[in-house]
């Protein structure tokens, strides 16, 4: 049987739903990379402080630690459908393709906020309809 995932993934957490054997099981994964922080207020022409080159690093390279800890969970499903509300779907997606497992990606597509709950019947949905 196949192995099929359903991940909803936002900045701050995925959920991993996966259909292996008709067995059904769901994982939730905290990013702890917290907000982005913005300062307002400088003029537009000074550029970015070198703290906030920091910061901004530090975030990305938390985030693509987050991403490589959900890749490492799913890479062995034959199909992978990426949902949520912002960017993360679209940039695991890219993380997927640079790590060779492109090909598994059925599709990606927005969804608000949900509970755990209504993110499992809507993956399982997709895929036991």
């Amino acid at each position: 049987m196949k192995k099929e995932t359903g991940i909803w993934i936002d900045h701050r957490k995925a959920v991993i739903v996966t259909f292996n054997d008709g067995i059904e099981e769901t994982q939730e994964i905290q990013s702890n990379v917290g907000k982005r922080v913005r300062f307002s207020g400088k003029n537009q022409s000074e550029g970015d402080s070198p703290d906030e080159d920091i910061r901004d690093r530090q975030y990305d390279n938390r985030l693509d630690l987050f991403y490589d800890e959900v890749i490492a969970l799913v890479k062995s499903a034959d199909s992978i459908w990426i949902i949520g509300p912002g960017e993360a779907k679209g940039e695991l997606e890219k993380r997927f393709q640079k790590a060779g497992f492109g090909e598994c990606i059925v599709g990606v597509e927005n969804a608000d906020k949900m509970t755990n709950n209504q993110i499992e019947a809507k993956i399982r949905d997709h895929y036991l309809k």
